[in-house]
């Protein structure tokens, strides 16, 4: 990278010494990104995140002192601009999905490919979430229930939302990317970004998974209807 388009600024956290310099190593020869720092536990974290300013932080899940969970709630509530990759072991781990409603962009497992790092890095610098779609019901599907007497969020309560915007968020819910949803709804792509884009708004969501959290959480999608049971998860 340039003086003028530097690279992003990365900061590594992770309780194994050696997870943190692996990861380290990976991204390190890359001009596009700089790693500024690494941490062994979440108040690390938090500690550096505010005094380094990194543009994302890889954040393991399961660490003592403070672990991953609480430090992406306090990173999302105190640096706002700074995006939160979670990293776990297994795919299926309850504490992604409390991750995500903390306010992580996404997850990934630890075994992933050097190009597969790199590339969420980069998307979650521009805001975006990186979890399959597919993936993400299943994981929300096995760990959130809505509660008894759960109440609908006010945006449907109130009918703020659409039906359109309803129908959107259900399938979003259900594990259909933007292309999948437009091909059930017979709607163009770009309308189902505009659909999604206000549904956020309206739900105070910043995030495909915290929609997708909200869905379960508020009784509009079940395990049952929501897709959660059925094999296989990429894309």
């Amino acid at each position: 990278m340039t003086a003028e388009t530097p690279g992003i600024r990365v900061l590594i956290v992770d309780d194994q010494p050696l997870v943190r310099r692996g990861l380290s190593l990976i991204l390190s020869p890359d001009p596009a990104f700089e790693v500024v720092g690494e941490a062994g536990d979440g108040e690390q974290a938090v500690a550096l995140a505010h005094r380094l300013r990194p543009d994302v932080v890889v954040m393991d899940i399961r660490m003592p002192v403070l672990d991953g969970v609480a430090a992406t709630e306090e990173l999302a509530r105190t640096l706002p601009e700074c995006r939160v990759l979670a990293l776990s072991t297994f795919d299926m781990d309850e504490y992604v999905v409390a991750a995500l409603r903390a306010g992580a962009h996404g997850f990934l497992p630890k075994d992933v490919s050097p190009e597969d790092l790199a590339a969420a890095i980069r998307t979650v610098r521009t805001g975006e979430a990186v979890v399959a779609p597919r993936l993400l019901t299943r994981l929300i599907s096995a760990y959130v229930r809505a509660p008894l007497g759960a109440q609908p969020p006010p945006a449907v309560a109130t009918g703020e939302l659409t039906p359109r915007e309803v129908e959107v968020w259900r399938l979003m819910a259900t594990g259909l990317d933007n292309a999948g949803i437009a091909r059930v709804m017979d709607i163009s792509h770009s309308t189902v970004k505009n659909h999604i884009t206000s549904l956020f708004g309206k739900l105070d969501v910043r995030d495909r998974a915290q929609a997708v959290i909200a869905a379960y959480e508020s009784g509009l999608v079940t395990a049952r209807t929501g897709g959660g049971d059925q094999a296989g998860g990429g894309s």
